[in-house]
């Protein structure tokens, strides 16, 4: 089936140093692989072989009677040796092969080869070792071969094809390419009926993999070797970019060895390489047809005439499926060395469809039809939901915390992202009103510190964001918080922080204190001081909500407020007379409220 560069047992035999040798028992294991020749005196061996030697043994100092030579053999089988060639002699003879030692090699198809007269064992070891070396040698060459002709063949019409064919030829194997969209291809190609009686059995092998994990592998992994029945079933992910989108198979008729592995590695990497040239290509086709796209959010197509018109055929059933948009600002840009100031316009042109490309792969992996459009440094996409609305946001949750990690992405690595996203809506027409609603929640990922946020995350500040027209949050906030504003300034304590972990603690003086890492006391001062600028009913209903509007007000107003980490202790209460400010947290009984 293959080139590779391993003798079999049978190829040894014929050498003539093996002339007079014979094979006494194991005769069905004569095509097993001999990867080294290996001289054994001890019968303690276990860490001394890898699996795959033929073992060379004149018995000297093994005791190798009829009890012993099967205890010997026994563990050669178990570390996977090709076979066992003794020399009869002083130290073994033919009286010391017995029944059992026939028998067990015949059940483990293990060839147990006898030299009738002395040999030398160095001869046939530098014998067999060159001839392995120069095989290795050659198989290298045709494998070097090979893979530069699978990229050849990419660069020709039909080249994914064309390779399936060239794979197929090198290893008479059956070779599939399934690929997670479109039909899949086969070489040789086969009869509709056959076609889909392998591809049921490849489904079901693949839905068994992606359960076990081993088909969310990245494109980087080492093929899978699966047994099924008589034949073998190799897989080899095909992508590129972090991102699988197909997968290799071949239906081998027996195990694969190591030269067939590296050649579906060769030949992934060519289909891989091919696919990416073609995405490549359609991203900067979709980038300039879904021009239309930055129309529709921005209101200016929300026609449903017009709207089909752009989607063509495919607008009844894109438009029934439930959408959320995202929007991605690059944050870094200018800093990262890819904007205009700094970079080419053609080096962030490059940039742009490679940022395109990643997320349209990221999207599509977790079930999403994306409709991209970019302006400056911001990314816009309506990630269309092709699959249960139950868990639509956390596989959009898991798309964008992809594109959030691109470490082992060169040209993308140093950029740093921040996502707002609007909430569910159905109809592209309303795409308008989610576009409005990522625009406010990327306006407040500096409030909430979180790369990621949802519209529907906002809260209270949904409201906010309607009033913010400088003067009436502004007064808001000094009517109900100026007093606590203006000492902080002065004293440099932390009493609006105080306040807002005490209300998001519903009042508990115990998680507070733990929260702002200060002891009880500590926090009955602070709160103390606050009823006293604030007067003593500021935890009544009305002033409670009022105080706690006001704080998300003061933070929209001022983003940086409560940046900062928690400190321990500080501020003035540090200096009130008796109060200790460092120390464990007090968890004595007392009420909470």
């Amino acid at each position: 089936m293959d080139a590779e560069w391993m003798l079999t047992v049978q190829e040894a035999l014929t050498r003539p140093l093996f002339q007079g040798a014979q094979v006494i028992a194991g005769s069905e294991g004569l095509d097993r692989p001999i990867r080294w020749v290996h001289i054994l005196e001890t019968p303690h061996f276990e860490t001394l072989i890898h699996g795959q030697e033929m073992i060379l043994t004149t018995g000297i100092s093994l005791n190798l009677d009829a009890a012993s030579s099967v205890v010997f053999m026994d563990n050669l089988i178990r570390q996977n040796a090709a076979c066992l060639c003794i020399e009869i002699g002083p130290f073994f003879g033919e009286a010391t092969v017995s029944v059992e030692l026939v028998a067990l090699a015949d059940s483990h198809r293990f060839p147990l080869i006898l030299f009738p007269r002395t040999v030398r064992f160095v001869d046939i070891t530098q014998d067999l070792h060159s001839l392995i070396i120069n095989r290795h040698h050659r198989s290298l060459e045709e494998l070097e071969s090979l893979s530069r002709e699978f990229y050849r063949l990419t660069l020709t019409s039909q080249g994914t094809h064309n390779v399936l064919k060239l794979l197929h030829k090198s290893t008479q194997a059956q070779t599939v390419l399934r690929p997670l969209r479109g039909k899949a291809l086969f070489a040789p190609a086969l009869p509709p009926a056959e076609q889909e009686t392998l591809q049921l059995r490849l489904n079901a092998i693949l839905e068994e993999w992606e359960t076990s994990g081993v088909g969310t592998a990245s494109p980087n992994a080492a093929p899978v070797i699966q047994s099924q029945g008589d034949e073998y079933v190799v897989l080899k992910p095909v992508g590129a970019l972090g991102q699988t989108w197909a997968y290799l198979i071949m239906v081998c008729p027996r195990e694969p060895r190591e030269y067939v592995s590296l050649l579906l590695d060769s030949a992934s990497l060519a289909i891989a390489q091919e696919l990416l040239r073609t995405r490549f290509l359609e991203e900067r086709k979709l980038f300039s047809e879904n021009l239309w796209v930055d129309e529709l959010m921005n209101g200016r197509l929300d026609d449903e005439q017009r709207i089909r018109a752009s989607l063509g055929p495919d607008f009844k059933a894109l438009n029934e499926l439930g959408f959320r948009i995202c929007l991605i600002e690059i944050e870094n840009l200018h800093d990262s060395g890819l904007g205009h100031e700094t970079g080419s316009d053609n080096e962030w042109e490059s940039i742009r469809f490679h940022l395109s490309l990643v997320l349209r792969s990221a999207f599509e992996k977790h079930g999403f039809r994306p409709l991209i459009t970019m302006k400056n440094n911001r990314l816009a996409v309506v990630a269309l939901d092709l699959k249960s609305k139950s868990l639509a946001k956390k596989r959009l949750q898991q798309a964008l915390e992809s594109l959030l990690d691109l470490r082992t992405d060169d040209r993308l690595k140093n950029l740093r992202f921040a996502i707002g996203i609007g909430k569910l809506h159905v109809h592209l027409k309303n795409a308008h009103a989610g576009y409005q609603e990522a625009v406010q929640a990327l306006s407040l990922n500096g409030c909430f510190h979180k790369p990621i946020l949802f519209f529907e995350e906002l809260g209270v500040f949904q409201l906010l964001l309607g009033l913010n027209d400088g003067r009436t949050l502004q007064a808001f906030v000094r009517n109900y918080l100026g007093p606590l504003i203006d000492h902080d300034r002065a004293k440099g304590s932390e009493l609006l922080l105080t306040l807002r972990v005490f209300l998001d603690c519903d009042g508990s003086k115990q998680i507070a204190s733990q929260q702002l890492f200060i002891v009880r006391q500590s926090l009955y001062y602070r709160l103390e001081k606050i009823a006293a600028l604030l007067g003593d009913d500021f935890m009544s209903p009305e002033n409670r909500i009022a105080a706690q509007v006001a704080l998300r007000a003061h933070q929209l107003l001022h983003p940086e407020a409560f940046a900062a980490p928690l400190t321990q202790g500080g501020g003035d209460e540090a200096s009130h007379a008796g109060k200790t400010v460092a120390g464990p947290v007090d968890n004595t009984a007392s009420s909470d409220y």
